[in-house]
């Protein structure tokens, strides 16, 4: 049975945005999910659905009803024959793997943090690394959803195609996720090294570097010299395991955790200490290698709070964009306290992601939370967009419809698509009006 309590304010977790829903329900099954979605539009509400609130971006606040889907998170059914998964909608990320290991199985790829619920993580686009590999949502199968008029509806490449070419990354604007079908992997394991290097050495071997490795990403301070670079080998299941240990971990801190929360605020009180601060983390990340389950190595710890925003574009073009965000950087001054995070993946053929039809270079830009960021993300932003750059759906960026249309073949797809299965805007909110439009009852 759903719960339903009045409205608090709720916060994602950087902290920059909030919402005040006038409802939070919190289903525990679909048909309570088609049952709220139903009482909003007899209401006149607005519904958005809730993960683990990990996207920097307004994607799903809430100002009317609030759909909080920890509770639709039940195991439905695992064929460890087929590898097909599937699982309630607000299964976290950081349970979902240690249950597919149970069973033998894993995520094909995913990214570095393991907060996320399903439905977050491929509704918004989330990716990994690795040219080979596409973000999460290449590896759904099925999803099942409950659309602006409490319908319940089922999709994949046989049903409903056109949907599930729209829904595996839709942002939330085409219906509620309920159920998720992955295609899952046999467990494997990873060998990651890390090796630091110079940065001019790594932009110079790019393409080399991230064609030899199946994940190649690298993290790179501005006011440095040095370059961290990661690469994963995947190795089969039963290798003996090497895991991280506590020496590595306690580095880690230097550059994740309260260590680094510490210098973060002596920098927020004292810009020009910014960049030996930084350059103090970049010598921190020291070479080293270890051997454990894959997403054990995937996935990291976040513990320092930050802003974020992040562009995918063409893979040709990651050099050249690199070395104009040092310019920038180097010609203003800008005191960046974290390191850009650079990642690669594979072309895909999900009409809003963010590496359709094409190979994609990831740059991440990051700002301590205290810190400002406008200047330097704005920056980012009109750099990165002179190539085309697409924003990652969850992270921060202003851009609008009429600058997002002409980077997406199938942006007017989704949105007519979008307008005639939510003509009212039932399951939109300031984001999506902004990104996609607003609806046609509310234009």
């Amino acid at each position: 049975m759903s719960s339903s309590e009045n409205g608090g304010v709720w916060r994602n977790w950087a902290g920059n945005e909030e919402a005040r829903p006038r409802r939070i329900v919190r289903p525990a099954r679909t048909e309570e999910v088609a049952a709220a979605v139903k009482d909003a539009v007899r209401d006149g509400l607005r519904v958005k659905a809730v993960g683990s609130g990990h996207s920097f971006s307004g994607v799903a606040v809430a100002p009317d009803v609030q759909l909080r889907l920890d509770r639709l998170d039940a195991v439905h059914a695992v064929d460890p024959e087929t590898g097909l998964v599937t699982v309630g909608a607000g299964m976290p990320l950081w349970r979902l793997n240690p249950l597919l290991a149970s069973h033998g199985l894993a995520l094909e790829n995913m990214g570095d943090i393991d907060r996320q619920t399903v439905s977050g993580a491929i509704s918004t686009g989330t990716h990994g690394s690795g040219v080979r590999f596409g973000g999460i949502a290449t590896q759904v199968r099925a999803l099942e959803l409950v659309l602006a008029d409490g319908s319940v509806t089922a999709c994949s490449a046989d049903e409903r195609p056109e949907l599930f070419a729209a829904a595996r990354v839709g942002l939330g604007a085409l219906g509620v996720l309920t159920k998720v079908t992955l295609q899952t992997v046999p467990l494997y394991a990873l060998h990651a090294r890390d090796t630091a290097m110079p940065v001019a050495e790594v932009l110079g071997r790019i393409d080399e570097l991230v064609d030899e490795n199946a994940h190649f990403e690298f993290f790179w301070f501005p006011h440095s010299e040095t370059a961290l670079t990661r690469r994963f080998r995947r190795l089969p299941a039963d290798t003996p395991l090497s895991p991280i240990g506590a020496l590595s971990r306690r580095l880690d801190e230097a550059v994740s955790g309260p260590g680094f929360e510490a210098l973060n605020r002596l920098g927020t009180r004292v810009p020009r200490l910014v960049p030996p601060i930084t350059r103090f983390a970049a010598r921190a990340m020291s070479s080293r290698s270890w051997t454990d389950h894959a997403y054990k190595v995937f996935a990291s710890v976040r513990d320092v709070r930050f802003h974020e925003g992040e562009f995918a574009i063409p893979r040709a073009h990651a050099a050249e964009a690199l070395q104009e965000l040092r310019a920038w950087i180097d010609a203003h001054g800008e005191p960046v306290s974290f390191p850009l995070e650079v990642r690669f993946t594979a072309a895909d053929d999900i009409w809003l992601s963010t590496a359709q039809g094409r190979e994609s270079c990831y740059i991440a830009f990051h700002q301590y939370h205290r810190m400002p960021y406008r200047r330097y993300f704005d920056a980012c932003q009109k750099i990165l967009g002179a190539y085309g750059g697409r924003p990652h759906w969850g992270k921060m960026h202003d851009l609008g419809a009429a600058e997002l249309r002409p980077r997406y073949e199938r942006f007017d797809d989704f949105v007519a698509l979008r307008n005639r299965l939510d003509p009212s805007g039932v399951l939109s909110n300031p984001y999506l009006d902004r990104v996609l439009g607003a609806p046609p009852a509310r234009g």
